[in-house]
């Protein structure tokens, strides 16, 4: 059997065409010839380097024992164990356990190219890189908060406290206070718009039509009037007033305060006449009707809300897969369902535009039960049907909760990590102040 020749791990000294190296007190015997595939390596270069020139060897490594030719590395000696594979070869394996971003280190010190890493560490360690860019950005952010520019002038200044107060609830207690009011008020406010639909508690206006109770009507004012006191302020202190406006979360406040203003608009500055019209009542009940996208809110407040949106967003191609398969499937049982049941006199199944219908409500496992198979042949395609939207349903669930599991650890590793570098440059920085003062 054909075998690839190891590093020898011993005692000892090495023999003509070997070197010794020493790393983190594991000692390890390579050869010449093999060291020479990767002669532009630091490895390499011991073999050419004169043992005599003691410059040359402290460039190369931190010490060297002359009686036993060994030269010392205090270096990972389990990063070593991966570097050394390329020697043997041609590729390196990052090994669990070893970090990414510190085995890259070790790779340059050694003077190998990272071409030589194997496609699945690439695509960690880019993982790895994004991570670490997504930290200093987080650092970026938070140090930018904290910081004061003396430079900036007082009206910036302003901006930049009331966008702290708008914007960022962990700093300080006034921004938590504004914070809590704010979800308190997107729950009130949710709460109000479904219990003034209940008809016990609405009353008769003039012209014998049931309105909202005036007390539900004024909670509904005050919190429209703090969603929008709420939405000007942090507009006010945006740096970028048209990317604040466009972005998706403010576009959502946007819709969940503009039927508010419509509604009202349309009931006290229009006319009597006008508000009798059909077209303009149901353009005011469909305004109404758009206050549920207040609800919407609660994400601003979440993380975790914000990482199921993020979650679904990166599972788009299973959730098209789903929709194919639901897709063939209602049309295969639709036009199935159809022709099973023609041959009953009293079949509910009409048409297959129609049977898409009772094909949608059995895959899905719901089966209202209004449209039913009549036949045999019907029931056992029912049967059928419903075994395969069980599947179709089934098998995006998994990719789809796996991504939100990755995105929540990830964003809690993330703020884990940012927090941990802003209590570091902290400490340093405290640290330099008791050195000047002392």
């Amino acid at each position: 059997m054909w075998t690839v020749p190891k590093p020898k791990y011993r005692r000892g000294s090495c023999t003509e065409g070997e070197i010794a190296v020493n790393i983190g007190g594991v000692r390890v015997e390579l050869f010449g010839d093999v060291l020479n595939r990767y002669p532009e390596s630091r490895l390499a270069e011991l073999l050419t380097c004169s043992t005599q020139d003691q410059e040359v060897i402290s460039s190369l490594c931190d010490d060297f024992d002359p009686g036993r030719k060994e030269f010392y590395f205090d270096r990972d000696p389990d990063a070593f164990k991966c570097i050394i594979d390329v020697y043997y070869f041609d590729e390196i394996h990052i090994k669990p356990g070893i970090c990414p971003i510190c085995f890259i280190k070790e790779m340059e010190f050694w003077k190998i190219d990272q071409s030589v890493l194997d496609e699945c560490c690439k695509s960690y360690l880019s993982e790895k890189e994004e991570e670490l860019t997504e930290i200093a950005n987080k650092v970026k952010v938070i140090l930018e908060d904290l910081e004061e520019d003396r430079c900036i002038t007082r009206t910036q200044r302003c901006q930049r406290f009331l966008w702290r107060l708008m914007e960022k609830p962990g700093s300080s207690l006034p921004a938590r206070v504004i914070a809590i009011t704010s979800f308190l008020s997107v729950v009130v406010s949710a709460l109000v718009m479904c219990i003034g639909t209940i008809p016990e508690l609405q009353l008769m206006d003039a012209e014998d039509k049931l309105v909202e109770h005036p007390i539900l009507v004024g909670i509904d004012t005050a919190c429209m009037l703090w969603f929008t006191a709420e939405y000007l302020l942090r507009l006010a202190s945006s740096p970028n007033k048209l990317n604040f406006a466009l972005s998706f979360m403010n576009v959502i406040d946007f819709l969940a305060i503009m039927p508010f203003y419509v509604v009202l608009t349309l009931t006290s500055l229009g006319t009597a006449s006008m508000m009798e019209l059909a077209n303009v009542q149901q353009a005011v009940q469909a305004l109404r009707i758009m206050r549920i996208a207040r609800i919407f809110k609660l994400a601003r407040h979440s993380s975790g809300l914000q990482t199921l949106t993020y979650a679904l967003k990166n599972s788009l191609k299973e959730l098209g897969l789903l929709l194919m398969y639901m897709g063939v499937g209602i049309f295969v049982f639709s036009a199935l369902a159809y022709t099973m049941e023609q041959s009953h006199p009293e079949t509910l199944f009409s048409s297959i535009p129609q049977s898409f219908w009772w094909a949608i409500i059995t895959m899905t496992t719901v089966g209202y039960g209004d449209i039913y198979p009549k036949t045999t042949l019907g029931r056992c395609n029912a049967a059928v049907s419903f075994l395969c939207g069980v599947i179709a349903i089934a098998l995006p669930i998994h990719p789809i909760i796996n991504n939100f599991v990755v995105f929540y650890n990830k964003q809690k590793v993330l703020e884990t990590a940012a927090k941990h570098e802003v209590e570091l440059m902290e400490l340093k920085n405290s640290g330099l102040r008791r050195k000047s003062r002392n």
